[in-house]
């Protein structure tokens, strides 16, 4: 039976992502990687192959588990599809929130309908008096992205 390719999350210990990302393109795997947290790597791959890099790379990087199961968490296509779009949109202002999803995922879930994250969901935050979307990768981070205009969101229904 073949597995299906999924996206999970690494974090890279003491700057080694240049030689990690060096290990995955030689084992013809696909990532996302970004500058905005460098440390944070996104692979594509299946349940058996992220679970043998846990076993084999454990001293170069951390993969992130199901604090249940123990088990690598999976990493839903569509967040990951969102936190390109962010990311990738060359914008400036951004803001790393870390991992504690209390901090981050109150206010409504609205869609950015125009400009550079065009096509990006998040929920709505106050931060240092400025109104942010905040991005999150469930289970592993969230990003604020620098003020967004109220005209450039609609609200999602959930």
């Amino acid at each position: 039976m073949e597995e299906v390719l999924k996206w999970y999350a690494i974090r890279v210990f003491w700057n080694r992502t240049e030689a990690v990302k060096d290990m995955l393109e030689e084992r013809g795997l696909e990532y996302y990687a970004q500058t905005l947290m460098p440390a944070y790597i996104f692979i594509h791959t299946t349940l058996q192959c992220i679970s043998l890099l846990r076993q084999t790379e454990y001293n170069r990087f951390y993969v992130y588990i199901d604090r249940v199961t123990r088990v690598p968490l999976p990493i839903p296509d569509r967040e990951v599809e969102i936190f390109r779009i962010v990311t990738s949109a060359g914008a400036s202002g951004f803001e790393f929130l870390g991992d504690d999803p209390s901090v981050y995922q109150k206010g409504d879930l609205v869609r950015v309908t125009d400009g550079p994250f065009k096509g990006a969901e998040g929920y709505i935050k106050r931060i240092r008096k400025d109104r942010r979307l905040v991005v999150t990768i469930s289970g592993v981070a969230a990003i604020a992205t620098a003020h967004i205009p109220m005209e450039l969101l609609e609200k999602v229904q959930q």
